[in-house]
């Protein structure tokens, strides 16, 4: 299949120097010597170009150099972490069902290169509007309540953006990063300040986290000598966190707030669904009027009476409306009450409504764009939370809200959404496109069917949601999270099926994401490789307080919650650095080389401005 003709190479060059305000001197010559280098649309040709770019491949930080291991005990029981040898991708035929052909290494051709983002839990620890102190009850029912790295989620959230950086060319091919998508929980608390903070990060904004203001300290749980049940880094003995061995670093709450957090943002225009956390408070719970009212007021708790009475008093049987009303009048008065201390107040705060969440994403930077993240002008007239955009233009995404309004962190897909997406898949098929679906819940947590009194709308469970995939071969993939480990599954019918692909989260260890290839092997069979990333921070913590090393303290902290099991969050080796072989749903040689030529101009102009811009 022939590619782009000179003139016509010349055209697009001409028009995407203009798109992205590079000089079409500086531009056309590289996209020329990528071209040229390319020899082809095969992998060692994409891998020439790709250099040819300025990629080193090779020094490309993923786990397939390397990996962050369980290491030895320090004190108590507390462990450190190591590094261990990279892992190779593995081949998984479960949906393809046949040995496939050696030769596909050769042949191959990506289609597309993307990143997957979920669970960020972009926290704003400082907040009132939070309810730590209920770990102190149980802490494996309320663990996503406190995490001793709570203050360190935006420097592990930018020292991740980081790795998408670092990785956008694909380690396999060469391809540009394309796209990304963030598959929901990206605010932790339902608080605007964190929902801004992830946008921004994402976007290449710099964070402040100093929310109590410049010149107040560190005001929180994990500084107060009353919270004994919180690890509090300045003198973590008399508490649990001091009894399994959590170290003493007086400086560690400083360090957080000390300076904005700085990210790079990622290299591809993003896209963003729903998760329960940006839907109800902690993921669960309806939002009530004295949650509000803390959020933004001068009080914060710090024990378990005050927690479970003050603020999650409103959702008992006796707290009516009234009762909720003036118990928010008297948070609104800044009246005191026993188990809270008085914090500086920040209006940025505020607990955000559903439409917000969609809003926001308009208040965004021009690139990486787009200006919505997949959310358009009829979702905020409509009010609907699904989505669809195309990826490129041989593979067209579909974002869906799986989350419950009402109540539990598990999710459904309504029928209205249901009947969407079929429309979807059935307009792609006539298309001859490839389809990747992307939700927050997956095919293990699609089971809540919780309802307002009075409500009728059908909502449907895993079963039916993978049938309906089932149903129609273009439907190659499932990307989501909510579970926060690296799991993946075949779907399967007779003579093929799809992958559900979910990936781990940014706050629970092993603090990975993810990206994913889709390659065409030229020979009726497509792969969908995914290659987990650690962030970019170092196995060991040092202590200058940079944002790496932040970000590093974060995941060793995550990898000592002695409440759960950090280690099986990574998944088996069948979860990680995979090829996921299927059969092609439709003769992929309607994707002409020209069409990829194409789309490989635009998605390394894109790469070329941001390199440009950074200096890189």
């Amino acid at each position: 299949m022939p590619g782009l003709s000179r003139r016509q190479f010349l055209l697009h060059a001409a028009a995407l120097a203009a798109a992205t305000g590079l000089s079409a001197e500086m531009l056309t010559p590289r996209l020329a010597a990528a071209a040229a280098a390319s020899g082809g649309a095969g992998a060692s040709g994409a891998l020439r170009a790709a250099r040819a770019a300025g990629a080193t491949l090779g020094d490309v930080p993923t786990t397939l150099l390397q990996t962050i291991r369980q290491g030895t005990v320090t004190t108590g029981s507390y462990r450190a972490l190591t590094t261990g040898p990279g892992e190779p991708y593995i081949p998984r035929l479960d949906v393809l069902g046949v040995a496939p052909h050696p030769a596909r290494t050769q042949t191959r051709r990506s289609l597309l290169y993307l990143g997957h983002l979920s669970d960020l839990h972009v926290i704003d620890a400082q907040s009132p509007g939070r309810i730590e102190p209920m770990i102190e009850q149980n802490h494996s029912a309320w663990g996503s309540a406190f995490h001793p790295h709570d203050p360190l989620s935006p420097h592990a959230t930018a020292a991740m953006v980081q790795s998408f950086a670092d990785a956008r060319y694909s380690p396999l091919t060469g391809a540009p990063m394309g796209a990304a998508i963030v598959t929901g929980d990206s605010a932790d608390m339902h608080s605007h300040l964190e929902l801004r903070w992830y946008i921004d990060l994402m976007d290449g904004l710099a964070v402040d986290p100093a929310t109590a203001g410049r010149g107040a300290g560190y005001q929180g749980v994990q500084a107060w000598s009353e919270a004994t049940w919180a690890y509090r880094p300045g003198d973590p003995g008399g508490g649990p966190f001091g009894d399994y061995g959590f170290p003493r670093l007086p400086e560690l709450l400083a360090q957080a707030i000390a300076q904005p957090v700085e990210s790079p943002g990622l290299p591809a225009p993003w896209y963003a669904v729903y998760g329960n956390h940006d839907t109800l408070l902690l993921g669960t719970f309806d939002l009530s009027p004295q949650l509000h009212a803390l959020a933004v007021g001068g009080q914060k708790s710090y024990s378990l009476d005050g927690t479970a009475g003050g603020i999650l008093g409103g959702y008992a049987a006796s707290g009516g409306a009234f009762p909720q009303a003036m118990d928010a009048l008297g948070i609104a008065l800044g009246i005191g009450r026993p188990g809270f201390k008085a914090v500086p107040s920040n209006p940025e705060r505020f607990l955000f409504e559903q439409r917000d969440f969609m809003a926001e994403h308009f208040v965004t930077e021009p690139t990486p764009g787009p200006v919505g993240h997949g959310f358009t002008q009829h979702n905020l007239d409509s009010g609907e939370t699904w989505w669809k955009a195309e990826l490129s233009p041989d593979i067209v995404g579909l974002g869906l809200d799986t989350c419950n309004q009402v109540a539990g962190p598990d999710g459904a897909v309504p029928d209205v959404q249901f009947r969407w997406l079929e429309a979807q898949l059935q307009q792609a098929t006539a298309d001859k496109k490839l389809a990747l679906v992307f939700s927050h819940h997956n095919s293990l947590t699609l089971e809540n069917r919780a309802q307002r009194p009075g409500a009728t709308e059908v909502l449907h469970g895993a079963e039916e949601f993978v049938d309906l995939l089932l149903r129609y071969p273009v439907a190659i993939g499932w990307l989501n999270g909510h579970t926060h480990l690296n799991q993946i599954l075949a779907h399967t019918r007779p003579g093929g099926g799809f992958w559900e692909i979910t990936t781990a989260s940014c706050i629970d260890f092993p603090q990975q994401q993810q990206v994913v290839e889709v390659v065409d092997n030229r020979d009726g069979t497509l792969s969908l490789f995914t290659t987990v990333l650690d962030h970019a921070s170092p196995a060991v913590p040092g202590t200058s307080g940079s944002r790496s090393d932040l970000a590093s303290r974060s995941r060793e902290f995550a990898a000592n919650d002695w409440a759960e099991t950090p280690m099986m969050r990574r998944g088996s080796p069948l979860d990680r650095n995979t090829e996921l072989l299927l059969p092609a749903p439709f003769d992929l040689s309607s994707i002409t080389d020209a069409s990829l030529e194409a789309q490989r101009m635009t998605e390394q102009a894109r790469l070329t401005a941001y390199e440009t811009a950074r200096g890189l």
